[in-house]
C-alpha cells in the first residue's frame, strides 16, 4: 500500500507482511507531486564544474543538480539518496561497495565527466542493471597540446631555467636540449588524443612511430611498429592509452631497459600505465 510522498518526491510504500519500504522513482510519480524529471548529485565539484553546468542548467529545466567538493566513495555513496544519479570524476571510488551502495539507495545512472572509466566496477553495476555513461572524447587537441607542452619543458629545462632567473642567474650552463626536428617521436595508444599528438610531431618535421591494437587510418605519415620498435628508437615516448589489466605498468624496469637514454617519457594517460619505482629507477 501507498505510504507517502516524501520532500524530494518519492513515493514510498510498504511490503505486505514485510517491515522493509521500498521506492519506486518514476517519471509519473515525480510529475504527480511536482518533482523534478532528475536529479543529479556531482562528487569532487570543482569550481570550473559547478560554473559550467549550472551555464548549461537553464537549457534543461526538468534536471536538478545539486554539487558536493567531496569525492565518491562507500562511506559517500549514502550522500546520493534521493537522487536518480550520480556524477563522478577519474579520482572517485566506484568499486564494488561504492555501486552496491549507490544500488541501496536507488540510483540507476553513474555519470562519468571523462573518458576513463577505469575506476568503476562495470560487472557489478550491470548487475543491478545500472548505466554507465561517459564522455567518449572532449577536446583532444587540448590534451596533445599539453603533453607536447611537457615535453618541451622538459627538453629546453623550462623548469630549471625558470628557478635560476628568479635566482637572478641567467647563465645557460645544464640548459641545453636538443632539436625535435628530424627526431623520432613514439606515440603509444592512437585514438582520438595520440592522433592529434602525432600530428602535432608530426609538424615538429618528427618521424613517428606509433603503435596500437587498432591502425589510425588518419595518420598516413606514421609507421606502426611493434611496442619494443617503438621504445628502442624513438626519442619521444608519449603514451594516450586507456588503464587496463593489458596497460597496467606498460612502463617498467623491462620496457625501460629497451629505452634510448636520454629519452623524453610523457603520460598525459592514467598513471598506472608507469610502474613508478622502476622509472625512478630509470632515471
Amino acid at each position: 500500500r501507498k505510504n507517502k510522498v516524501d520532500k524530494n518526491g518519492r513515493i514510498w510504500y510498504f511490503i505486505a507482511g514485510k517491515s522493509k519500504k521500498v521506492r519506486f522513482h518514476t517519471y509519473y510519480e515525480r510529475k504527480m507531486t511536482g518533482g523534478k524529471d532528475m536529479r543529479i548529485l556531482f562528487y569532487d565539484t570543482k569550481e570550473y564544474d559547478r560554473t559550467s553546468f549550472e551555464r548549461q542548467l537553464q537549457n534543461y529545466p526538468s534536471i536538478e543538480i545539486d554539487f558536493l567538493k567531496t569525492d565518491l566513495a562507500p562511506a559517500t555513496a549514502k550522500l546520493a539518496d534521493g537522487y536518480d544519479a550520480v556524477c563522478a570524476f577519474v579520482n572517485s571510488d566506484i568499486g564494488t561497495k561504492t555501486v552496491d551502495e549507490l544500488h541501496r539507495y536507488g540510483i540507476s545512472l553513474i555519470l562519468m565527466r571523462c573518458a576513463g572509466f577505469n575506476n568503476v566496477d562495470l560487472k557489478q553495476a550491470g548487475k543491478y542493471g545500472m548505466k554507465i555513461l561517459r564522455v567518449p572524447g572532449y577536446s583532444p587537441e587540448a590534451v596533445a597540446e599539453h603533453a607536447m607542452a611537457l615535453a618541451l619543458a622538459v627538453n629546453r629545462r623550462m623548469h630549471k631555467a625558470y628557478v635560476k632567473v628568479r635566482e637572478n642567474d641567467f647563465s645557460l650552463g645544464g640548459l641545453l636540449g636538443f632539436n625535435f626536428y628530424q627526431k623520432t617521436a613514439g606515440i603509444v595508444g592512437t585514438g582520438k588524443i595520440g592522433a592529434a599528438m602525432a600530428k602535432i610531431c608530426h609538424g615538429f618535421g618528427m618521424k613517428v612511430l606509433a603503435y596500437d591494437v587498432y591502425k589510425n587510418p588518419e595518420l598516413d605519415f606514421a609507421t606502426y611498429v611493434s611496442l619494443d620498435e617503438l621504445l628502442e628508437n624513438s626519442d619521444l615516448v608519449s603514451l594516450h592509452c586507456p588503464l587496463m589489466d593489458q596497460t597496467y605498468h606498460l612502463i617498467n624496469r623491462d620496457t625501460i631497459q629497451k629505452m634510448k637514454d636520454g629519452v623524453i617519457l610523457v603520460n598525459t594517460s592514467r598513471g598506472g600505465l608507469v610502474k613508478t619505482e622502476d622509472l625512478i629507477e630509470g632515471i
